[in-house]
Parts: C-alpha cells; structure tokens; sequence
C-alpha cells in the first residue's frame, strides 16, 4: 500500500508525539491536501492548551472534514465515527513510549516552531501530559490496534520510527527529520 493508494481525505492516528503533525504537513505539502490538526481546532489559540467548549470544538472539526482534500492528524476517538466516514484512507503511527517521552521534551524544550503547534502558545513540560504518555497511551494501545484493524479503508500502519523515516523516503516526503520542512503556519479556524 502507497500513500497514492490512501485518496485525497486521509485520517493520521497514534499515540502522542509518534509524529503525526509532522506527517501530515509533509504529506498536505506533497499532496497539496489542507492539513488540520485536531489539537489546534480542540485548543484555544495564544493559551496554555486550554480547550475549548465540547460542542465548539466537534463544529469546527465537523467543518474541516467537509472539505474535499484533507489530512488530519490527532485520535479524539469521540469524533473518530465521522471522521472515518469521509476519510478515503487511514495512517497509524507508533511508537514506544520512552520515544515518546523523549520527543516529547525535545519539543517542550527545544522546538519553537513544529507543526501542530498552537497559535500564540509555548510548548511546556506538564506532569499530566507525561503521565498520558507513560500511563494512559501504554494502557491503550490495544484497543487503538484493535480500531485500526476494524477499519475498513485502505490503511498503512507504521510500527516503528524507523518505519515512518522509510515511508518519508520512498513516498518523496523528504527527511522525517528536516524540522524546516515540516514547518507551516498554524491552521486558522475554518
């Protein structure tokens, strides 16, 4: 299965910090989809991450997948039911969660520009955000295999960083480390 094989409404999956901004923005600039990172359209801009209201945040969602060209990145399993209807194809992501943990620092530290970042905001090291990550994302890696294997849409699963820096090489996506590259401006609202 090639990325070609997935459509023009793609739906990225995995655990938190597995790289699914950076693929979908390399895979929005290949492709020429519009990119949408849920965690941008479930967070207020210029906060530290604060949601927004349930029913604000699946409006703006149910919005962006009306469109007809898309790659959407974040699980928000609740909403994962329409997604799914209009998306042509499914990306899932893994990775171990010491990786993780690492990227997860790296960004919170390190990266003041990544895709998926949040308008006006600052990635910081949070205690809860940690404990998703060790905790909560090891507990549900079961049932998310389990979602994916039920999908029934063309689908590519990636196991492994190394398997996601093979799919940025033969699908012409660049290096998956080029930061440069996988820079865009954040999403405006639609």
């Amino acid at each position: 299965m090639t990325l070609d094989d997935l459509g023009p409404r793609i739906c990225i999956m995995g655990p938190s910090n597995s790289g699914k901004s950076s693929l979908t923005a390399a895979i929005a600039r290949a492709r020429g989809l519009v990119p949408v990172h849920l965690d941008q359209l479930r967070h207020l801009p210029q906060t530290d991450w604060q949601e927004r209201p349930d029913e604000e945040f699946k409006v703006l969602h149910d919005a962006a997948i009306l469109q007809e060209r898309w790659v959407v990145d974040g699980n928000y399993s609740r909403l994962l039911p329409q997604r799914l209807a209009r998306a042509t194809g499914v990306i899932q992501l893994d990775a171990s969660t010491l990786t993780s943990l690492f990227r997860y620092l790296r960004r919170s530290w390190f990266e003041r520009e990544r895709a998926g970042a949040l308008e006006g905001s600052q990635d910081s090291v949070k205690w809860g955000m940690i404990r998703h990550i060790a905790v909560t994302t090891r507990k549900n890696r079961q049932r998310n295999r389990a979602t994916f294997d039920a999908i029934d849409l063309p689908k590519i699963r990636l196991a492994s960083p190394e398997g996601l820096a093979h799919f940025y090489r033969t699908e012409g996506l660049g290096h998956h480390r080029d930061r440069a590259a996988a820079k865009v401006s954040p999403q405006k609202e639609p």
